[in-house]
């Protein structure tokens, strides 16, 4: 991974500096649209494990399967509310581009309770 390739979410900053440090682990995201971002750049990346480990446990699937057939090309923010340090849930619409089509998302994010507080990703309504 290169690090003067831009983030896939669509921020002007290193894939490595933005959603690849949550991908790695070496932290997490602060606010439900950093957490969806960072989402959308896994779906981009393939990264499975990341996508399940920041899927709320009460609506995770057992698992996921990627498909490397798709090419995402870009991610829009339509709308955000909460979501923020002082919120404990929040959502984001989003409209997510890929390769023949596009599709958008109202997804809702639950703060996890105690331990580290890390926003986890609950489900959401896609249309398109």
């Amino acid at each position: 991974m290169s690090t003067a390739r831009s983030c896939p979410c669509g921020l002007p900053r290193p894939y490595d500096a933005c959603c690849g440090r949550f991908h790695s682990g070496s932290a997490v995201a602060a606010t439900a649209e950093q957490l969806m971002r960072s989402r959308y750049s896994a779906f981009v990346k393939l990264e499975a494990g990341y996508l399940l480990r920041t899927w709320h446990p009460r609506t995770r699937p057992a698992e996921l399967d990627l498909d490397p057939g798709t090419r995402w090309t870009g991610l829009e923010i339509l709308a955000t509310e909460g979501g923020t340090a002082f919120h404990s849930t929040g959502t984001v619409t989003f409209r997510a581009s890929y390769r023949g089509g596009a599709m958008t998302e109202h997804s809702r994010f639950e703060r996890e309770q105690g331990g580290s507080g890390a926003w986890l990703y609950v489900d959401g309504d896609v249309s398109g």
